[in-house]
């Protein structure tokens, strides 16, 4: 009966230990944009991200496509000039494009980064909304308010037959709310769809 009683006491106080909630945030800051929340078309691993210690990819060839039609002062992020190439392109190779703006604003990496499929929609598992943008639905899902992630939103849109996938990263709190950004870049996208 002893050991009855004591073997429903450890029970307990595992179970209680066991909802214990530890507050904080992570020391480490994950890279921006390290994984994809796009639907994928291999089967890899989702929450396998990229080595945080790796430096960028170069820039690989040219930049065409969608990628081509935003510029930097589409953006709202200073010091870059329209005919500054993105940051990065053709990264994602589960993309048929892809490409990533991003900066430094006092020390906090903000950017935009797009993710074009030919033929074929993109798709995110949960979402927050959708906006009726230019005639377009756009569906976004705004990750601002989310603990364990960068400030951030991410959109996707029927874009030249197939889909485009749009994630905004901003923790700066200068530009505005993260998904109104997406909103801007998605309208850019969709005025300049066939040019």
């Amino acid at each position: 009966m002893r050991r009855l009683v004591l073997l429903l006491a450890v029970l307990l106080l595992a179970s209680g230990c066991a909802r214990t909630m530890v507050g904080g945030s992570p020391v480490a800051q994950a890279p921006l944009d390290a994984g994809s929340p796009f639907d994928q078309e291999s089967s890899t691993d989702p929450s396998a991200s990229e080595d945080p210690s790796a430096e960028p990819a170069p820039i690989d060839g040219e930049v065409q496509g969608v990628c081509a039609k935003l510029k930097w002062t589409d953006l709202p992020y200073p010091g870059a000039k329209a005919d500054t190439p993105p940051t990065q392109i053709n990264y994602d190779s589960t993309f048929d494009q892809s490409c990533r703006w991003t900066t430094k604003i006092d020390k906090v990496e903000v950017g935009v980064s797009l993710r074009f499929r030919e033929g074929r929609q993109i798709t995110i598992e949960r979402t927050t909304g959708d906006w009726d943008v230019k005639g377009r639905k756009v569906t976004y899902l705004d990750r601002s308010g989310e603990q364990d992630v960068e400030p951030s939103c991410v959109l996707v849109v029927p874009y030249e037959g197939g889909g485009l996938g749009i994630i905004i990263i901003d923790s700066s709190d200068k530009f505005g709310a993260v998904c109104d950004q997406g909103r801007k870049v998605a309208e850019v996208l969709i005025d300049r769809e066939n040019s």
